[in-house]
C-alpha cells in the first residue's frame, strides 16, 4: 500500500487508520488518489498536471466529459496507467477554475465530497495530497486542518474508507502536516493510538 511514499506517522482511530506520509501521490499504492481539481477538469499543474502525466490524458479526457463539477461535488474517472496499483482517481474541485485561489472552506467541501464518492465506491484506502496548497495559495497545515474536519464528519456517520493517507510532497508541507497531526482531536474516534516515531 505504501509503495513509491515514506509513511512517518500512523494515528488508530478505532479500527481505521490515518496515514501521513512523504512522496509521490502518483506513487502510491492505494484503491483511489483524489485530485484537487477545478470545476472545468482542465488537469494543467500542481497535483492535477502530476496525475495527468502519469496516468495519461485520457484521465483528463474522461473528467472533461463530467464539467463543469461544482465544488462540493466529486467524479471517478479510471486510473489510466496507474492501474492497477491505483483503481480510480477521484477529481473534487477546491476552485471553480485553474489556478484559482482557495480557501480552507472550499477544501473541506470537496474532501467530503471525495470521501462520500469513495465510500460509495467501496474503497478501503484513499490518498489525498495537499489540497488547495500550491496554486490555491494555501498553507499545508491549512489544508491538513480543513481534511481532517471533513475526515471526523464523514467518519461519524460511515466506517469507509478504512485507510487514508493524506500525502506531503515537501518536507515543508511534511513538517506542518505532523504539526496539526499532533494536535488533532477527532470526535469520531473513541480510542486514538499513535505511534511513536
Amino acid at each position: 500500500m505504501t509503495t513509491g511514499i515514506e509513511v512517518v506517522r500512523e494515528i488508530t482511530c478505532n479500527n481505521r487508520r490515518i496515514l501521513v506520509a512523504k512522496g509521490d501521490i502518483t506513487t502510491v499504492e492505494c484503491d483511489a488518489v483524489v485530485n484537487p481539481a477545478n470545476s472545468l477538469m482542465y488537469m494543467g499543474g500542481g497535483v492535477a498536471g502530476a496525475l495527468r502525466r502519469a496516468a495519461g490524458k485520457e484521465v483528463e479526457e474522461e473528467a472533461r466529459k463530467h464539467a463543469p463539477v461544482p465544488v462540493g461535488k466529486a467524479i471517478v474517472t479510471g486510473a489510466g496507467r496507474l492501474e492497477p496499483r491505483i483503481k480510480m482517481i477521484i477529481h473534487a474541485p477546491t476552485m471553480e477554475r485553474p489556478a484559482m485561489r482557495t480557501t480552507t472552506g472550499k477544501v473541506e467541501k470537496a474532501t467530503r465530497a471525495a470521501l462520500k464518492v469513495g465510500a460509495e465506491k467501496e474503497v478501503d484506502c484513499i490518498a489525498f495530497p495537499a489540497m488547495g496548497a500550491g496554486v490555491g495559495g494555501l498553507e499545508a497545515r491549512d489544508s491538513l486542518a480543513a481534511m481532517l474536519s471533513a475526515l471526523d464528519e464523514h467518519w461519524k456517520t460511515t466506517e469507509a474508507p478504512k485507510t487514508v493517507i493524506f500525502i506531503a510532497y515537501s518536507d515543508k508541507d511534511l513538517k506542518q502536516f505532523l504539526e496539526v497531526l499532533e494536535r488533532a482531536r477527532l470526535e469520531s474516534c473513541s480510542v486514538i493510538e499513535k505511534d511513536n516515531q
